[in-house]
């Protein structure tokens, strides 16, 4: 999106600062729309679909700033939000950025910070927008839009799959389980020339090596007893399209030797078979070990792992991109509240709380399918905490915060709004926070 497509809509209750912020942003964007509360905003927002919304926190009526920023991102996620507070109600501010606002401005409003901060909203709503196409994109087998995230390790995960899907270069995938490396695999196809040629995917770490040779290359006839017809393989099958080796670490020797040979020299022998048959499939492999540990352990070949390894591509844990579990919290919950014919649902604060802060040993399939059973036996509009299995509450119990701790995880998240508000001005965010840059340093 370009500034031309650009609509902002500004909420305040004072007319002075309605119309001075108007003025002085009329040249960043196609429109500027004011409202003097809250009930006004939504409705012109409903109209029009603002990208950027700037609100002030404190404003008349029954829908306060609070309120707004949450309605206003409920009804669409990719809306940037950014809200004026008064001097020394940081904590206020951090709240509504807990909410989903993008940023805040501290009253009086410096117009320069602000037409600043409305082109960095520019920006990041247009990463959002294009992550969100791309997943639309990426949406034609079903499951491929669940890669959903906004943090800085999955906006790579995606710029790399822009990179290589047309591309015809082999993909080593590297995550733990349940992180959906045959999400990214299916995303690299479906962007890729391959897109309208076969996906074939094969789990070679489940098969034996006997199994996994007629698996991947097919067998004759009479090849072996039982094998009563011909049998086409899965490099055959993904003729003209792709080819995805899961848990490649797993294989065997021997098989490891004739995959490596199928990737040298594009041909293959099916089971039983003298004919040389031409491999057109592209390779992406699949692993949860570190296959570079596997090599130093003289467990898988070294020059597999350099053929493999063209392009590698590190999906990372659940745990580290906390800050994602909301959004794919409420992704799952639109998802199987419709598939399963369910009102819509969603989760209390305190549930919110204690789901960020699971550790998910079983990542984003962990939480997938909790979230699909909490839709299927929650009765009612609200998930809460009793309605989490015992063992998380209990973990979370066992963690919980003391009133001390408590205080001090809302002094530092007060202290990195007021840093990153100041651009790291340690003299400034200490005047900001109404303390010493001596107190600043100590905290």
């Amino acid at each position: 999106m370009n500034q031309n497509d650009f609509h902002i809509l500004i909420v305040d209750d004072e007319p002075n600062i309605r119309a001075g912020l108007a003025k002085g942003l009329a040249e960043e964007a196609a429109a500027v729309d004011t409202a003097k509360d809250g009930d006004e905003a939504l409705l012109m927002f409903d109209q029009t679909g603002h990208q950027l919304v700037i609100a002030d926190l404190k404003l008349p009526g029954a829908v306060d700033g609070l309120e707004l920023v949450k309605q206003i991102k409920h009804k669409r996620p990719e809306t940037v939000v950014i809200v004026i507070t008064a001097h020394g109600t940081v904590e206020y501010a951090v709240e509504a950025m807990r909410r989903g606002a993008y940023d805040f401005v501290i009253k009086p409003v410096d117009l320069n910070l602000i037409r600043h901060q409305v082109r960095k909203a520019l920006e990041h709503h247009r990463l959002i927008t294009e992550n969100r196409r791309l997943r639309e994109r990426l949406a034609g087998t079903g499951e491929i839009s669940e890669i959903v995230g906004n943090c800085a390790a999955i906006q790579d995960v995606f710029r790399q799959i822009r990179q290589v899907a047309d591309t015809e270069a082999t993909v080593l995938i590297q995550g733990e389980s349940g992180t959906g490396k045959e999400l990214v695999a299916r995303a690299i196809h479906n962007l890729s020339a391959r897109h309208e040629g076969p996906f074939v995917g094969v789990n070679v770490g489940a098969l034996p090596e006997t199994l996994l040779e007629s698996e991947l290359f097919g067998y004759e006839k009479g090849a072996f007893s039982g094998a009563m017809r011909r049998k086409l393989g899965r490099f055959e099958l993904a003729e003209g399209g792709t080819l995805f080796l899961d848990e490649v670490s797993e294989m065997s020797p021997k098989s490891q030797v004739d995959l490596l040979r199928v990737l040298e020299q594009r041909e293959f022998r099916r089971v039983g078979g003298e004919e040389l048959i031409y491999s057109d499939a592209r390779v992406i492999a699949a692993s949860n070990q570190d296959i570079r540990q596997s090599v130093r352990d003289a467990r898988f070949r070294e020059d597999l792992y350099y053929r493999l390894n063209i392009v590698p591509i590190t999906v990372p844990p659940l745990r580290d991109r906390r800050d994602d579990v909301p959004l794919l919290i409420e992704h799952f919950l639109d998802q199987f509240c419709t598939r399963h014919r369910r009102e819509m649902k969603r989760a209390a604060g305190e549930t919110m709380q204690i789901l960020v802060s699971h550790n998910w040993p079983g990542n984003v399939r962990q939480l997938r399918n909790l979230i699909e059973r909490l839709v299927i036996t929650v009765e009612g509009p609200v998930i809460h905490a009793a309605d989490l299995p015992e063992e998380m509450r209990a973990a979370t119990t066992d963690d919980a915060l003391t009133l001390a701790a408590a205080v001090e995880r809302a002094e530092q998240q007060a202290i990195v709004a007021a840093l990153h508000h100041c651009n790291n001005h340690r003299e400034r965010t200490a005047n900001l926070l109404g303390i010493s840059v001596r107190n600043l340093h100590y905290r």
